[in-house]
């Protein structure tokens, strides 16, 4: 039985700022334009990508919201971001100031380690 290795999942953390068009919608058209203009976007150019969302704005001036993006390897990361950069989501909606992107305990893979986290109580 061989083992097929297969390549770590890769995080993205998208940290973008709302812009005045963005605020100036209704919470309905916002949800609207969220489903109409990017969902279909993604799924039509990649699959394997996950999504969380979360609101910044009360701590931070810069940074009014941070999008997670799981995605199960490097192309369908890339297949994102193509995505997303064809609608208005991108600089004209929300202006992306940063992007963190990494893959979880890589260093525990690259040196044959066990992860070293944390445990809730």
């Amino acid at each position: 039985m061989s083992i097929e290795k297969t390549e770590p999942p890769v995080t993205a953390f998208m940290l973008v700022k709302t812009n005045p068009e963005w605020l100036a919608l209704t919470v309905q058209e916002r949800v609207d334009a969220f489903t109409t203009q990017v969902l279909p976007a993604i799924e039509a150019k990649t699959s394997g990508v996950r999504s969380r969302f979360y609101d910044t704005e009360f701590y931070s001036a810069r940074v009014t919201d941070v999008w997670v993006w799981e995605a199960e390897d490097h192309h369908a990361y890339q297949l994102l971001v193509d995505a997303l950069r064809e609608t208005p989501f991108w600089d004209r909606y929300f202006e992306v100031v940063d992007l963190l992107v990494g893959t979880e305990n890589g260093y525990a893979r690259t040196y044959g380690l066990d992860p070293v986290a944390t445990v809730a109580t």
